[in-house]
């Protein structure tokens, strides 16, 4: 059934990014339509257009809005210690719990970079560069005062990005393990994998 959205602006434009990320999610971009989408939020499709342009329009929002809160997220997590290990034990919580939190959101923006122009592109990979660089100064800082051994810091944070971001596609919160359960036991495989000990 379709949810109708009031007439407040600012609340319709949160529906729309609602059903757009979840309609993307399990049906992917070029499936969804601007008349589809119409649908689920409960308004004409017309409408749409007043807040998005273009579907594209409405893609590259979803994405700039789930990496600036990404980046916005770790700023609050962050501790303010200089030790590598507590820093880097708080960027793994952190990222396990906010793509948790945001599963379908996290899912349309690993999977729909391919629909974006490139200068929207470009956009997009210069907010995740900004974010991974948190991660490769963490273990760069780690490996400079021997609290780490990283042969290598741009691929040891591929890999660590890709192992923690990886828990949305089998966690599900119903399940044997809470988020804690993961994130703890996520935070010791990643301690194993820079060489620390554990905290």
């Amino acid at each position: 059934m379709a949810r109708t959205a009031g007439s407040d602006g600012g609340k319709t434009q949160a529906a729309i990014r609602d059903a757009a990320i979840s309609l993307i999610a399990r049906f992917g971009y070029e499936a969804v339509s601007m008349r589809q989408l119409a649908a689920e939020v409960g308004v004409q499709a017309a409408a749409l257009y007043r807040y998005f342009p273009t579907k594209e329009d409405l893609l590259y929002d979803l994405m700039t809005a789930h990496m600036q809160a990404l980046l916005a997220s770790w700023q609050e997590a962050r501790p303010s210690t200089a030790e590598p290990a507590p820093r880097l034990a708080a960027f793994v919580r952190n990222h396990i719990r906010f793509h948790v939190e945001r599963r379908h959101s996290t899912h349309v923006n690993n999977m729909e970079l391919r629909s974006l122009s490139r200068d929207r592109l470009t956009a997009i990979l210069r907010l995740r560069a900004s974010y991974e660089k948190e991660l490769r100064q963490i273990l760069r800082d780690g490996a400079e005062q021997g609290a780490f051994t990283v042969e290598d810091v741009t691929l040891t944070a591929m890999a660590i990005i890709q192992m923690v971001t990886g828990v949305i596609v089998w966690f599900r919160p119903d399940e044997r393990l809470s988020v804690a359960e993961v994130t703890d036991t996520y935070h010791k495989m990643t301690m194993r994998l820079v060489g620390a000990r554990e905290n």
